[in-house]
C-alpha cells in the first residue's frame, strides 16, 4: 500500500503531552500530532529517528502526525521502523482484505463482503467479513524487539485500561451463536517475531479469565506484521498465534 504523500524523516525532541510531540524536521521543531497517547513500551522517545505524515486540512491544529518510530541512531543510513498510528491500522488491515492478502486466514472473495464498524452487542468491531467478525488491536504496551543500550528507558505504570478490550473479546466469543467465525487480529507494525504476554496489566487475573473462556468458545487470535517505510506499507507475514502464548 503505497502512500500518497511519502513520509519524511524527523527527530523527536520531546513529547509535549498525550497528543502532541515536539520533532526537529530540517532543523526546524515543529509540533506533531502523537497518534498513540499512551506508551510505547518502556522506551523514552526523546532523540528517536521518525516518520511524519503530512495533511494539507486546514482545520488541523498540527500539520503533521507522527506514524513511526526508529530504534536506530538518528546518524544511521538504514533505519527500521515501529509504526505506532494504532488508527491508521485498520485501514490498512482493509486494504490487505480488499487485496485478498489474508486468504490463509480469511478468504476476501465476491461472496464476502468486507464491512467496516459494525455494531456487534454494546461493542462498534472493525469487520464483518461474510460471516466473520474480526476485531483489529495494535499492541504497543510492550516493543517485542531487542532494546539498544543507547535508547533511554521510562518507568511506566502497570497498564489499567483494559475495559474496551475486554467488551470487545466478549463480543467476539458472544458473536459465534450465529456466526460461524470470530478472530482478534494482532498487528504490530515490526517485526514481531511471535506475540507473547511480557506485562501484566493491573487487571490481569480477570483479562485472563475473560481471554480463557472466549478462546474455549472459539475465537481465534491472529498475529500480522506490517512493514512501514517512506513509501509505502507492506504485509510481512501473518500467522495464528498458539493459545499457549496467549494464556501465560
Amino acid at each position: 500500500m503505497k502512500f500518497n504523500i511519502p513520509l519524511i524523516e524527523g527527530i523527536i525532541v520531546r513529547r509535549d503531552n498525550r497528543f502532541i510531540m515536539s520533532v526537529n524536521l530540517e532543523g526546524e521543531i515543529i509540533r506533531c500530532h502523537s497518534p498513540v497517547t499512551g506508551r510505547i513500551g518502556t522506551i523514552d522517545v526523546v532523540g528517536r529517528p521518525c516518520l511524519l505524515s503530512f495533511s494539507n486540512n486546514p482545520n488541523r491544529a498540527t500539520k503533521y502526525t507522527v506514524e513511526a518510530i526508529s530504534l536506530n541512531k538518528p546518524t544511521d543510513k538504514q533505519k527500521t521502523w515501529i509504526g505506532i498510528n494504532q488508527n491508521a491500522a485498520n485501514k490498512y488491515v482493509e486494504y490487505f482484505l480488499k487485496n485478498n492478502a489474508f486468504d490463509r486466514m480469511i478468504a476476501t472473495d465476491e461472496s464476502n463482503l468486507i464491512l467496516r464498524e459494525q455494531i456487534l452487542g454494546k461493542s462498534k468491531l472493525d469487520f464483518l467479513v461474510g460471516n466473520t467478525y474480526l476485531e483489529v488491536k495494535t499492541p504497543l504496551m510492550d516493543i517485542q524487539l531487542q532494546i539498544p543500550n543507547y535508547v533511554k528507558y521510562k518507568k511506566v505504570a502497570p497498564l489499567a485500561s483494559t475495559d474496551r478490550f475486554m467488551k470487545h473479546m466478549e463480543e467476539l466469543g458472544g458473536s459465534l451463536g450465529a456466526h460461524e467465525r470470530a478472530i482478534l487480529l494482532l498487528v504490530f507494525m515490526y517485526d514481531n517475531p511471535g506475540f507473547r504476554v511480557i506485562s501484566h496489566s493491573a487487571n490481569y487475573k480477570e483479562i485472563h479469565r475473560i481471554i480463557g473462556e472466549n478462546l474455549s468458545r472459539g475465537v481465534e487470535v491472529w498475529q500480522a506484521n506490517l512493514k512501514i517505510t517512506h513509501k509505502d506499507v507492506t504485509l510481512q507475514k501473518y500467522f495464528q498465534i498458539p493459545i499457549e502464548n496467549i494464556m501465560r
